[in-house]
Order: structure tokens, then sequence, then C-alpha cells
């Protein structure tokens, strides 16, 4: 295959971060009374960047959201990779699509310093032409924007570029830029009534695939 650009969604496509995540939630919830929630309700709120998550898990509690905001950021920043783990066939898999000619970058609507913070803490960073997180455009996913960014870093063209990930917000996002799709099924996002290119079970079948 000719080279190409994939581009990574981060949680749930790299890595399995929702411990992590569920903590730094009701770390907030617990400044305010509030009952923890379970880790499956806090999964289905992960996708859309932090406020919005932030906004869901308070779940219309009389708040103010900044401040709750402020206060999860506090707690996650400092325990981003607790319990955070790296999905299996990812690192060797990272690895082998580089070896192969591939060029790799990251977007995700998680803020973008800690996501850098977590692929260093992972020897991940330096395989990626471009790492592009919350706050390092003007607009998230599903805005093509940080595509169209990735791909003017990589000097790749949109026939030849792939936005993989575990959201529908991944194959909107993909959509809306003209670009291809891979949904990998091992995640805990949705589709939401989107399609994919391509589908695959794991990560080594992703890597199959392309190499």
């Amino acid at each position: 295959m000719d080279p190409q650009l994939l581009i990574f969604d981060l949680d749930g496509t790299l890595i399995d971060s929702r411990a992590d995540l569920a903590a730094g939630v009701n770390h907030m919830r617990r400044h305010y009374d509030l009952e923890p929630l379970p880790l499956d309700v806090v999964s289905g709120y992960i996708g859309n960047g932090v406020r919005l998550l932030v906004e869901r898990a308070l779940q219309g509690a009389d708040v103010d959201v900044d401040e709750a905001l402020q206060i999860n950021k506090e707690y996650y920043y400092s325990h981003l990779t607790v319990h955070t783990a790296l999905y299996k066939g990812v690192a060797e898999g990272i690895c082998r699509l580089k070896d192969a000619g591939h060029k790799l970058a990251l977007l995700t609507n998680k803020p973008g310093d800690p996501s850098r913070e977590i692929l260093t803490h992972f020897g991940l960073a330096d395989s990626f032409v471009a790492i592009i997180g919350g706050g390092d455009i003007e607009n998230l996913k599903p805005e093509p924007d940080g595509a169209f960014r990735c791909m003017e870093l990589s000097g790749m063209d949109a026939g030849h570029t792939w936005m993989v990930g575990d959201h529908y917000t991944d194959l909107a996002v993909a959509e809306n830029a003209g670009i291809r799709s891979v949904f990998v099924q091992y995640g805990f996002g949705e589709e939401q009534g989107y399609k994919a290119d391509a589908y695959f079970a794991s990560f080594s079948e992703l890597v199959g695939y392309f190499v």
C-alpha cells in the first residue's frame, strides 16, 4: 500500500482511559456532595471534549460549571496514567505502521497538553507528525479543522488520509473533511448512524490491513 496518513483518535482508540476519567468526574462530584457515577455511565459521556463531559456528569446539578471544570481538570491532570493503558497491540502496531512508511497523527477532543503527556508517558509521542487536541485549534471534532491541519503538517492529501477512531465524531470529521474512516470496535464509543470505510475488532487487525 502507498504511504497513507493515519489520523488517530486517543481515548477508546489508542488508550483505555475510562477509569482515570471516571475518577476525575467522581472527585468533582464528591466536591459538591454528589453520589459517584458508575464507570459505564461516565464512559458514555466521553468523546465530545472535557467541558461536555463535566456538564453531562453534573446531570443538572445547580453548580458553577466553570468551577467544576477546573476541579475536574486539576485532579485528572495529576492522575493521567494511574489506570490508563494502551490497548493490546498499540505499542508494536504504531512502530510497524511508521516503519511501513505511513505518517501518523493524533486528533482528539481531549485537551492537547494532557494528550501529549500521555503519549510521552507511553513512549509514542515521537511517532506522530502532529498531536492536536482541544485548545490547539478553534473547533473540536466533528468539525474538519483538525484533520485539515494534520494533512497540512504531514504533506498528505485527502485521498491518502484516514481518520481512525471509536466514536461517531471521528466518522463525522472524516465525512466533513472528505477523507476515509476506520471504526475500531474495541473502544467505548458508538457510530450513531455514521458508517466507516473499514471496521476492525483489534488494533492488530488494523495494522495488518495497512502493512
